[in-house]
């Protein structure tokens, strides 16, 4: 039997998730497990961070089966707030800045606004020496570790792999909702990522980024090749650079990133 939050004492290790979770949430808490004894997940689905309320209402929710895979894969605390749990007050909003206006900001406004608001409170109740979150959300990733550098200096941000699916989709808890066709079409996404990051110069990889606008089954968002260190948009001169994709598919939003391999011609 899994732990209340209240019984942690030692130093833990958490993973904050909006459950519907899967094997990528697994690969977190496994890390995790390698980091502390103590491994708190959470599960949250935050309103905050919905623009849109029948995307919030449409979000899978599985809780028995979420509390079966972490148990499995070594939580010690499935801890399931409630929303007054969380925000038992007046809420004060965090600023995700100007990048919380860029890229998925663009499509989702608000967004980052209402991921930092609750990932500020979860660690504040939860007070943990790791926290760990996938590279699957980059952007997310980048914005909360420079929140915790701010706000949290005392916890540890870890990024961890994306998890992927036998055909190359990255593993989210909203590919329950695609059908086998829209399947068909996902899997280019990450075959498209693939080509542009073995690409020898970001002109050429923004060039094949450009193949998923050209596909009437995705509606892109947006595909570009960015800057790691600040999420501008990368040259050759680049040290670190990774290609961002973001687009809908029979009305379920997909995201997917992937690092560069190649050794870019630099300038």
């Amino acid at each position: 039997m899994m732990q209340l939050l209240t019984e942690i004492e030692k130093p833990c290790a958490f993973v904050p998730t909006m459950g519907a979770l899967h094997a990528g949430h697994q690969s977190l808490i496994s890390q995790a497990r390698e980091l502390c004894d103590e491994v708190v997940v959470s599960v949250f689905v935050n309103p905050l961070q919905f623009e849109d309320k029948e995307d919030l209402a449409k979000y899978p929710r599985t809780p028995e089966k979420d509390a079966e895979l972490a148990a499995a894969a070594g939580a010690t605390v499935l801890w399931t707030p409630s929303y007054e749990d969380v925000y038992p007050n007046q809420i004060t909003k965090l600023s995700a800045g100007e990048l919380g206006d860029k890229f998925e900001g663009v499509h989702r406004p608000g967004h980052f606004d209402g991921v930092l608001t609750v990932v500020h409170r979860l660690f504040e109740l939860v007070k943990p020496k790791y926290a760990i979150f996938g590279e699957k959300d980059f952007q997310q990733l980048f914005l909360i570790t420079k929140m915790a550098a701010q706000l949290h200096p005392e916890i540890e941000i870890i990024a961890a792999p994306t998890v992927r699916e036998s055909s190359g989709l990255a593993m989210s808890s909203r590919n329950v909702r695609l059908n086998k066709d829209a399947r068909i079409t996902a899997d280019v996404i990450s075959k498209v990522l693939r080509t542009a990051t073995e690409s020898d110069s970001v002109e050429l990889a923004r060039k094949q980024l450009g193949e998923l606008a050209g596909n009437p089954d995705f509606q892109l968002d947006y595909a570009e090749i960015i800057d790691e260190a600040n999420f501008e948009l990368a040259g050759n001169e680049t040290q670190q650079a990774r290609a961002i994709v973001a687009g809908w598919i029979n009305g379920v939003r997909l995201i997917d990133n992937m690092e560069m391999k190649s050794a870019l011609v630099r300038a």
